[in-house]
């Protein structure tokens, strides 16, 4: 048990401090950060003030053989002020996180909360930068990150002498 919650406190600790870094099967690497801005450093967002809190959806990163997907969860996230943008190795995902309830409805208790989502990851230079493709739904943003051929695993045949 002790051993539990020491693990789940060093879990927690990484989460703070914003970093992780993920090694997939082939070896390729994808580190992970919170954009670390806040206030007007929002660049990109309308309407982004000081009391808008910096978010960090939580992401999943999954590999196959041709690419590398990632599902970031961005509930409330509003289509217009969605960013993804890839700078040299640097992918950042940035949205304005909009609280909305059903026409006619009132809200009563609400865990969701307005503010702004922001993620950087670095990225290998393994992966297709100019395949790079994203999709919007359901509060999921999924990136397909397609690898270099470079990076793909090939077969050799290899012939007896």
């Amino acid at each position: 048990m002790a051993h539990q919650q020491a693990s789940d406190q060093a879990n927690q600790e990484s989460s703070r401090r914003g970093g992780q870094q993920t090694t997939g099967a082939s070896g390729q690497q994808i580190a992970g950060k919170s954009g670390g801005r806040t206030g007007t450093g929002n660049a990109g967002l309308e309407g982004a003030g000081k009391e808008a809190p910096t978010l960090l959806p939580p992401t999943d990163i999954y590999e196959t053989k041709d690419a590398v997907v990632m599902l970031l969860d961005v509930p409330g996230a509003d289509p217009d002020s969605l960013e993804v943008i890839l700078e040299k190795r640097e992918l950042t995902i940035s949205a304005r996180s909009m609280i909305s309830a059903p026409q006619g409805y009132t809200p009563v208790y609400v865990e969701h909360r307005e503010g702004n989502y922001e993620r950087t990851f670095t990225l290998s230079d393994q992966v297709d930068s100019e395949r790079i493709e994203a999709m919007l739904k359901d509060g999921v943003l999924r990136l397909n990150l397609p690898k270099a051929a470079s990076a793909q695993a090939k077969k050799i045949d290899v012939k007896s002498a």
